[in-house]
């Protein structure tokens, strides 16, 4: 991967002003942001003070991919061999059409919008997660843990001023081929274990991942060889420590806000029906829970218990030999048409819609034209990250519109072709983060938040 090179002098020996300028910006600055030159310093100052302290986003991610012609982009025109079983139907936006299976939905367009025109390179499932959620193209084909970082712990390490006893970052699960990359298991997110829609979930299930409690043991150590240096240098008490991620995480791991944001049998019993009695349904209104608690990122896996008849697998990788394409959304899309809008009307209703961004989406698209691999000859679609539908609903964005488009078959995008780093580029827009921003990783090269890609300027 090539990228611009920007020069980078270190001028050596600093002054006591930028010394105290390095420790106020927190140990993440020192070992994976900021080379220390006063004037880069003074700049990373100031995108701070441009960051939104209140926005949030809800990432339901359908890892293997969803199909966008069972969903969003559906085609009722093309051959039988690529249209599928479903038909598309109106929503109470002219000329927005949806599944026929979302009827839920389709009445509520006027507050979502969808993508139809972003692509990007890689067609294997965690090298297109990495590369779909880092905007970097990752060298092996597969990595199971992510070459770059992905954005949520790119918001993490921006935010981590800003952590007190609440998590920046939640997860139900770790994506298959993100993570944090080099910056660092203390950017990952606090992930949950267990179903939202057991009576016996609790915040006891929110733990760090083990290379972040190692990581912890070994900052720990740093801190404490670091004091005496410390308070040699500012008697004054006026540097800020060089590092509290350990003492967030026991903060949050034992803060009664938190253990409150977790309680999902605080919310009444009609506000759980409403949203589903499901793993879908209440891990959205524990998602509303946590970002209205202040969590910054909440990422859900929607992994999805099929029947027999309609495939073998739990996540969205529809080739004929894991499902029955159609059986499967059948049975996937009428419990996504209950939580969603349900969270989407429960954002409206508390406020949140213009603070907190739902994005429904995986790591590409499916063919469009229908394959059968199978020795049953059921119906499947394989990996397709030349076209895909992102589903997005709130965030202070401009609701009510689909943005670009594909051919008649849905192979590729025809209006507004865009990179998925366009996406990104849309949310980092939102929280206030400079994209220009340089990392290092693990060599110690500079490496840019994002090289390419602009803002949606339809939906800003």
């Amino acid at each position: 991967m090539r990228f611009p090179q920007k020069q980078i002098h270190c001028p050596g020996p600093l002054d006591r002003r930028t010394f105290l300028t390095v420790g106020g910006l927190g140990m993440g600055a020192l070992t994976s942001g900021i080379c220390p030159n006063l004037p880069q310093l003074l700049a990373s100052e100031e995108s701070l003070a441009n960051l939104d302290r209140e926005f949030s986003v809800i990432l339901m991610w359908a890892n293997g991919g969803p199909s966008h012609l069972e969903t969003f982009d559906l085609k009722p025109e093309a051959p039988a061999e690529y249209r599928g079983d479903f038909k598309p139907i109106s929503t109470n936006v002219s000329g927005i059409e949806i599944c026929e299976l979302l009827p839920n939905l389709a009445k509520m367009a006027d507050k979502f919008s969808i993508v139809r025109s972003l692509h990007h390179n890689r067609n294997e499932h965690s090298g297109g997660t990495n590369r779909f959620l880092s905007g970097y193209t990752p060298t092996a084909a597969n990595p199971s843990d992510g070459e770059y970082p992905e954005f949520a712990s790119v918001v993490s390490h921006q935010l981590e001023h800003t952590a007190q006893d609440i998590p920046l970052a939640v997860a139900n699960t770790k994506f298959y081929g993100g993570g944090p990359a080099y910056l660092g298991a203390a950017n990952s997110p606090f992930m949950f274990r267990g179903d939202p829609n057991s009576p016996k979930f609790n915040v006891g299930d929110l733990t760090v991942t083990q290379d972040a409690l190692k990581e912890l043991e070994t900052r720990k150590k740093l801190l404490s060889t670091f004091d005496r240096f410390r308070r040699e240098v500012d008697r004054k008490g006026t540097m800020t420590a060089l590092d509290k991620f350990n003492e967030r995480a026991v903060a949050m791991l034992t803060s009664p806000r938190t253990a409150e944001a977790f309680n999902i049998s605080k919310e009444p019993d009609e506000v759980r029906d409403r949203y589903g009695r499901t793993s879908w349904g209440q891990g959205l209104l524990l998602a509303r829970r946590l970002v209205e608690s202040g969590v910054r990122i909440v990422q859900l896996q929607a992994s999805f218990s099929l029947s027999k008849e309609a495939g073998r697998v739990s996540n969205w990788d529809d080739h004929s030999v894991n499902t029955h394409t159609f059986r499967a959304y059948r049975e996937r899309m009428p419990v996504f048409d209950v939580a969603v809008p349900a969270l989407i009307e429960d954002l409206h209703a508390r406020g949140l819609d213009k603070k907190v961004l739902f994005i429904f989406c995986g790591e590409f698209g499916r063919t469009p034209q229908v394959r059968h691999q199978d020795a049953t000859k059921r119906p499947g679609r394989d990996h397709w990250s030349k076209a895909m539908s992102i589903f997005l609903a709130g965030g202070g964005l401009k609701m009510g519109q689909v943005v670009g488009a594909t051919n008649p078959r849905g192979e590729h995008p025809v209006e507004r072709t865009m990179d998925s780093n366009c996406l990104l580029a849309t949310i980092y827009r939102r929280f206030g983060i400079d994209t220009n921003q340089h990392y290092y990783d693990n060599s110690g090269r500079p490496v840019p938040i994002l090289t390419d890609g602009e803002p949606i300027a339809e939906l800003i």
